[in-house]
C-alpha cells in the first residue's frame, strides 16, 4: 500500500468527527498500521492505544453532552455509552498485547528453542489484537442502531403489570 493510501490520524483529528466517523477513522488507522514484532510495531501499538483512549474520552464527553437538552446531532446517550464500553474493551486488549509484543521485540530468536518459546507470545499477541478488532467492530455496530426522530425523543412507556390470576379455594 502506498504512503498516500495509508490512513494516519492523530487524536485531534477525531475531535471534528461524528462518533461513527471517529470509530471508522481509528479502525482504518489500525488496519493500515500493522503491529509488527519490532520497534515500529511497538510504536504503532502505542499510537493505537492513544487513539483508542482519545476516542473513548470523546465518547464519554459526548454522553454527558447528550444528556443536556436540545442536542440533536449525537446518538442517544445509551448508544454512545454502549459504544464507549466496546472501545474500552479494545483499549484493554491493546494494553494486554503490550506484554507479549515487548517480549517478542526485545528477545533474540536466533535458536530453534528461542523460536519455539516465542510461539506462546505470538499466540497471545494475536489473540489480544483480534479481540481488540472485534471490540472496535462492536463499537461501530452499536452506533449503527437505527433511530427515528419520533423514537429518539419519545420516552419508552412503562410495561403494564401482568394481570393477577385468582384461583378459588
Amino acid at each position: 500500500m502506498s504512503g498516500d493510501a495509508l490512513h494516519t490520524y492523530e487524536p485531534a483529528d477525531l475531535d471534528e468527527m461524528s462518533p461513527r466517523q471517529a470509530v471508522d477513522a481509528v479502525t482504518a488507522d489500525i488496519r493500515d498500521h500493522h503491529i509488527t514484532v519490532d520497534g515500529t510495531g511497538l510504536f504503532n501499538a502505542a499510537r493505537h492505544i492513544g487513539l483508542l483512549c482519545h476516542l473513548a474520552a470523546g465518547m464519554a464527553a459526548d454522553v454527558e453532552y447528550q444528556l443536556a437538552p436540545n442536542i440533536a446531532d449525537l446518538p442517544p446517550a445509551e448508544i454512545l455509552g454502549a459504544s464507549a464500553g466496546h472501545v474500552g474493551r479494545a483499549i484493554a486488549h491493546y494494553t494486554q498485547a503490550l506484554a507479549p509484543l515487548i517480549t517478542l521485540t526485545t528477545t533474540a530468536q536466533n535458536t530453534l528453542q528461542q523460536q519455539l518459546d516465542s510461539l506462546d507470545h505470538h499466540s497471545r499477541l494475536r489473540i489480544h489484537l483480534d479481540d481488540a478488532r472485534r471490540a472496535l467492530a462492536a463499537a461501530r455496530t452499536a452506533l449503527e442502531v437505527p433511530r427515528t426522530p419520533a423514537a429518539a425523543s419519545a420516552p419508552t412507556p412503562a410495561p403494564l403489570p401482568a394481570p393477577a390470576i385468582r384461583r378459588r379455594a
